[in-house]
């Protein structure tokens, strides 16, 4: 017999831990029958993936869904019924779940719901069908269907108790699968925390796994320099002890290539997490903080509980460091957050200057306490997944576009790191930084650009162009900053239309390439180089305002880039006159 675990991830390099931790529980009694793995990203075609699963040919068929793949996997099911009609399909994950009879209503190829934990109901249901058992009825955590006297019967058994997490074999036997792929890493379970919006609040009772296990396991991943490991635990520093043992040994068994990610309460944090945080090597760890609005009365509503005085203490401290990637995140949608209390958030947490800012929109999840409120907060939202609030009591759908484009701009201007230089100096500009994003995505909607894909350049030009509405006597100092941010991340080879004519510094800048290459002072690491290939592997421009330094005037700047900064991936620079 053949067990297909499905899975249809958002992206090619996300994996889904939830497959490979039900194969490695059934453990050796998968010896007793064909266990497979298949996972496949909502960016093929459908037909692709049918004429895979049909070429696999399984006896039973699972799949593992959620809110980014949900109708995506329904289509599917209803396609590989028609062409694989003896095929037994069953589903798993937090998408069916929490309402497993509906679904089943609904989807009448699907045999089962393996609901909440499936490791060890995975198992049982495997064993079903192995032994021809002669019904469902004794497997804890299912809801099924059966057939009696020709009528379709929805059947629901009782929960299934929790795991222990230790109890659950590590689920990377070998990383052949996953070259260039995010690791996944559960450490616990549960979350300490109620938020309304969150499916993990559903889960109060938080479960650790052995810490010289994670360890063990840790281990596996930094010998085998493993690019990147994402805790999925909800709130990693819940406890400090293990927080600190953890942070502790990754520092101590460093690779210099493995960066381990984690989500985390800011306000937490003690003096000795911070201290401890402050000792590793750039890009180590990287630190996503989930702070989604400061309005008091939105939070008390969620059920969030937060200090934003010291999370704000907590990402300058790290931010002075820098050494460590910072993630920061707001969600609009909130209950009594309107437009201006949505902008107020921004700017204070925009204040805090983290590495990314990450604008997300309230998705009402099913099982999550935020659906029972719906009526109550007046709030709409979509049909299908993945459910984005239309609009609430406080906020409008047309205020919920405008900060789609808000969202839009922070994308491209901000999270892409490439204007670092330049926006501190725009923002000045505007009152807000809220404002300037503002300004920003309605340039962006007058001149018709939201509907157009533009190059990295043509984005510099637009940013130009919305410049010269408002300081266009300042253009040349602001076109000098965004060539100084362009060379600060790439060594284009095609110059930009905007950028000054450099022909008239030829001869110096030749003179420097060729002392360099006699008697390098600034370029030690290009040993054996000729000057002409060290002018193709940096760069020099000449600036005519004070863009690295107050009160400067011209002056000469070297882009070296085998020398980047870990975080920002810009380039060191030098001013050589």
């Amino acid at each position: 017999m053949k067990i297909l675990l499905s899975a249809v991830n958002a992206k090619y390099i996300h994996s889904n831990p939830a497959v490979y931790s039900l194969k490695a529980y059934a453990g050796e009694y998968g010896d007793n029958f064909q266990l497979e793995i298949a996972e496949y990203t909502i960016n093929q075609q459908k037909d692709e993936i049918l004429g895979d699963l049909f070429l696999r040919r399984p006896d039973v068929l699972c799949f593992s869904c959620y809110i980014w793949n949900i109708s995506y996997v329904k289509e599917l099911i209803g396609d590989i019924s028609k062409v694989l009609p003896d095929t037994i399909i069953w589903v798993g994950g937090p998408e069916v779940s929490y309402h497993a009879l509906e679904f089943l209503e609904e989807c009448s190829q699907v045999t089962g719901v393996m609901v909440g934990e499936g490791e060890a109901t995975f198992p049982d249901v495997a064993r079903h069908y192995q032994d021809n058992k002669p019904d469902l009825a004794n497997i804890s955590g299912i809801v099924y269907t059966e057939e009696k006297e020709g009528e379709r019967i929805l059947r629901q058994n009782p929960p299934r108790e929790r795991l222990k997490l230790s109890a659950i074999p590590f689920a990377y036997e070998t990383l052949q699968d996953f070259r260039s792929r995010i690791i996944y890493y559960e450490s616990s379970r549960g979350c300490p925390f109620s938020c309304s919006y969150c499916l993990s609040s559903v889960d109060k009772k938080l479960r650790f796994r052995d810490l010289e296990l994670v360890k063990k396991e840790l281990r596996f991943f930094i010998d085998h320099q493993v690019p990147q490991v994402k805790f999925v635990d909800r709130t990693f520093n819940c406890d400090h002890n293990r927080t600190i043992s953890i942070w502790d040994y990754i520092r101590e068994q460093d690779n210099g290539i493995t960066n381990f990610h984690f989500e985390v309460a800011a306000d937490l944090f003690t003096e000795e997490e911070l201290d401890l945080i402050g000792t590793m090597r750039p890009g180590l760890i990287q630190l996503e903080i989930g702070v989604q609005s400061t309005n008091p009365k939105t939070l008390s509503a969620i059920r969030r509980q937060m200090d934003f005085e010291k999370v704000s203490q907590a990402v300058h401290r790290i931010g002075e460091g820098k050494n460590v990637h910072q993630h920061l995140d707001l969600i609009a949608g909130l209950p009594y957050e309107d437009y201006e209390s949505f902008g107020r958030s921004f700017n204070e947490v925009y204040t805090l200057k983290p590495n990314q800012l990450q604008l997300g929109f309230l998705k009402i999840l099913k099982g999550s306490y935020m659906q029972e409120m719906v009526n109550e907060y007046q709030c709409s939202y979509q049909c299908r997944e993945p459910y984005e609030v239309l609009k609430t009591k406080w906020l409008s759908y047309e205020d919920i576009l405008r900060l789609k484009g808000i969202c839009e701009m922070v994308e491209i201007y901000y999270n892409s790191g490439q204007y670092s230089r330049t926006l501190p100096v725009i923002e000045k500009i505007f009152p807000t930084p809220f404002a300037f994003y503002e300004a920003m995505a309605a340039f962006y909607k007058e001149r018709g650009y939201f509907a157009i894909s533009h190059s990295r350049l043509r984005r510099y030009e637009i940013l130009l162009e919305f410049l010269e509405l408002y300081k266009k006597e300042e253009l040349e100092y602001y076109k000098e900053m965004l060539v100084l941010d362009l060379y600060l991340r790439e060594n284009v080879k095609s110059r930009p239309s905007w950028a000054k004519d450099m022909s008239v510094y030829r001869e110096y800048i030749h003179d420097f390439y060729r002392t360099e290459e006699k008697a390098p002072r600034y370029l030690t690491e290009y040993t054996g180089y000729q000057a002409r290939q060290l002018s193709k592997m940096t760069h020099v421009e000449v600036f005519q305002y004070p863009v690295l330094q107050q009160g400067r005037g011209e002056s000469y700047v070297l882009f070296d880039y085998k020398k980047r900064d870990p975080l920002t991936h810009n380039a060191d620079v030098y001013i050589i006159k």
